[in-house]
């Protein structure tokens, strides 16, 4: 089984929520919360604050822990023929932006962000991630958790 751990920021202002929309290996696309792996040694509150900037081109500061989710996305469902099973452990920051430009990320797998109005999001082709991130901004459980996302239709892994 492979293994990430990543960090990602849900960032809303005035009921919209900031999505990125990402390319992936096979030219599938979805829109995902900006965030990505945290790197050896890193710490998950520096690494989803370079995320953002990188996959977005936004300046952003962490305003609170939301939670952590893992999910374990089985061989069979993996977007690459071979690939182990996977597991992701995904710590959600509430991130506030503070300046810079919204942009495509260079040389990487964001092709643009977006401001979308939270209602829309139902209708996007999305990563399970988006639905986690928004459960816990708009829940605030004390555990840090919510139920899983199932996939399927809309939303994938």
């Amino acid at each position: 089984m492979s293994f990430r751990l990543a960090a990602y920021a849900v960032c809303i202002e005035d009921g919209r929520v900031l999505l990125a929309h990402h390319a992936g290996p096979k030219g599938d696309r979805n829109w995902t919360l900006p965030g990505g792996k945290v790197e050896h040694g890193e710490d998950p509150f520096d690494a989803v604050i370079r995320e953002v900037a990188e996959e977005t081109g936004c300046d952003g500061v962490v305003d609170r822990l939301l939670g952590v989710d893992s999910r374990v996305i089985p061989a069979a469902e993996r977007h690459v023929p071979g690939l182990p099973e996977h597991q992701n452990v995904g710590i959600f920051y509430r991130v506030r932006i503070t300046g810079g430009r919204l942009r495509p990320e260079p040389n990487g797998a964001t092709t643009e962000s977006v401001w979308t109005p939270i209602p829309d999001v139902a209708r996007l082709r999305r990563s399970s991630l988006v639905d986690v991130g928004l459960a816990l901004a708009q829940t605030l459980p004390a555990t840090g958790h919510v139920d899983p996302v199932p996939v399927g239709g809309l939303i994938q892994h």
